[in-house]
C-alpha cells in the first residue's frame, strides 16, 4: 500500500506506529463484502475464542481527515462507528470494487498499488449470517518500507530507431511467426505490442477467429486464464494511428470496434490483400441500376446500430477488422469463424533485439 501522508497525517502516523510496534501482525480480515470491501485491522481478531467482539477493538484515537481522495478500487479507509464521527483507529477497510456510495463519508489514507488480486480472493471468502468470516485469513507481518522510486513503463523511453531494432516470436503450436515493427508508423502501439508481449499477456492465447484467404486473429482475453496485475495495468484502450501502410499480406494491425480509439489487445496478421480477397468473393464495386434508388445513408447507419445493439444483447465478441485500402478509402469486414486443424495456440510471445542491427549500431 501507499500511505496518503499529505491527505491524511494522523491516520498514516497511527498505521506506521501500529504496524511498527507489530500491533497488526496475527490480527485478520474478518469481514467481507464479495466484490465489494474486506475489512480488518482489530486487535480483538488476534484471539481465535473472542470472535464475538470482532469489529469493536483498536476504535475512539482519531478524528477524521476527510480528503479529494475517491473511494474507488484499492482505495484504504479508517473503520468507525455509525453515526460517531470521531471514532476511528487501526482498524481500516479496502474498496475492492469502485464505491461511490460512501463518497465523502471514510477517511482514505492509503491505496493498495499491488496485491489487489489478493484482496478480491478474501471479498470472496465464505461469512456466517453476521458477515463474519468462517475461515482465520490471518494477517501474519505488516511491514512498513520507503516508497520504491518511479519507475518508467517498459518500453516507454525508447527512441523510433531503437523500438525498430525490436523483434517479437511468436511461438504458435504450427509453428513460429516473427514479427518486425514500424514505429515511425506507430510509436505507441509498438511501444504497446511490445509492452504486452514482455508481460507475458498473449501467452497461451488462440486465435480464435480466421477468414480464410484474408486474415488470422488472436489477442483476445477471454481465450486465455486470468491476467495478473501487472498485465492487468497494461491493458488498455490505444488512441488511433492510422497511417499509410496498406493491409498487404503479413501486416499486422490493432483489431478495434467502431470506435477509432478502441484498439487494445486483439491483433490480426493479413495473409492476402484485401483486394485480392474481394475479387475471390466475386465481390465488384457496386454499379446504379436504372430506376434503383440508393438507400438512404441514414438508414443504413441505423440498421448498422440495431445489428450492433443485438450483437451487444447477445454477448457476441466480434470486432471489425477495420482496413484502409486503394479500393473505395475505408472498408469494413465482419470474419466469419472457423477453427484451425487441432486448434492453434500462441504458446508464447517473446521479445528480443536484431542482433545485425545491434552491431552494425555498435560498428
Amino acid at each position: 500500500m501507499d500511505l496518503l501522508a499529505d491527505k491524511a497525517p494522523n491516520h498514516v502516523a497511527l498505521f506506521i506506529k501500529t504496524a511498527e510496534a507489530g500491533g497488526y501482525d496475527g490480527t485478520t480480515f474478518f469481514r467481507m463484502i464479495k466484490f465489494a470491501i474486506v475489512q480488518g485491522g482489530d486487535p480483538a481478531t488476534k484471539d481465535p475464542n473472542a470472535r464475538g467482539k470482532y469489529g469493536t477493538g483498536g476504535l475512539n484515537l482519531l478524528k477524521p481527515e476527510i480528503n479529494d481522495e475517491k473511494q474507488t478500487r484499492g482505495a484504504v479507509s479508517a473503520t468507525q462507528i455509525p453515526g460517531k464521527a470521531d471514532s476511528a483507529g487501526t482498524q481500516f477497510f479496502i474498496a475492492v470494487t469502485d464505491q461511490p456510495g460512501i463518497e465523502g463519508r471514510y477517511t482514505i489514507f492509503a491505496r493498495v498499488v499491488e496485491g489487489m488480486l489478493a484482496v478480491q480472493k478474501i471479498s470472496e471468502a465464505a461469512v456466517d449470517d453476521k458477515g463474519l468470516a468462517i475461515d482465520r485469513i490471518v494477517v501474519n507481518k505488516v511491514a512498513i518500507r520507503d516508497k520504491p522510486a518511479e519507475t518508467p513503463e517498459p518500453f516507454s523511453t525508447e527512441s523510433i530507431e531503437d523500438l525498430a531494432r525490436y523483434r517479437a516470436v511468436l511461438d504458435t503450436s504450427m509453428g513460429e511467426i516473427t514479427l518486425s515493427f514500424t514505429p515511425d508508423k506507430a510509436p505507441n502501439h509498438v511501444r504497446n505490442f511490445l509492452r504486452l508481449a514482455q508481460a507475458g499477456l498473449y501467452d497461451g492465447m488462440s486465435f480464435h477467429r480466421v477468414v480464410k484467404g484474408f486474415v488470422i486473429q488472436s489477442g483476445h482475453l477471454p481465450t486465455r486464464g486470468p491476467l495478473s496485475e501487472v498485465q492487468q495495468k497494461y491493458v488498455r484502450q490505444m488512441k488511433a494511428e492510422f497511417n499509410d501502410q496498406i493491409h498487404d499480406k503479413g501486416t499486422l494491425s490493432m483489431a478495434r470496434l467502431a470506435d477509432p480509439d478502441s484498439a487494445s489487445t486483439s491483433f490480426f496478421i493479413v495473409t492476402a490483400r484485401a483486394g485480392a480477397r474481394r475479387q475471390v468473393l466475386g465481390v465488384r464495386k457496386s454499379r446504379k441500376r436504372p430506376g434503383r434508388r440508393r438507400e438512404d445513408r441514414s438508414r443504413r447507419a441505423e440498421r448498422r446500430r440495431a445489428a450492433a445493439a443485438r450483437r451487444a444483447a447477445q454477448g457476441d465478441d466480434r470486432q471489425e477488422l477495420t482496413e484502409r485500402d486503394g479500393y473505395r478509402g475505408r472498408v469494413r469486414l465482419r470474419g466469419g469463424r472457423c477453427s484451425l486443424p487441432s486448434g492453434v495456440l500462441l504458446l508464447k510471445v517473446t521479445w528480443r533485439l536484431l542482433p545485425a542491427m545491434l552491431n552494425a549500431g555498435a560498428a
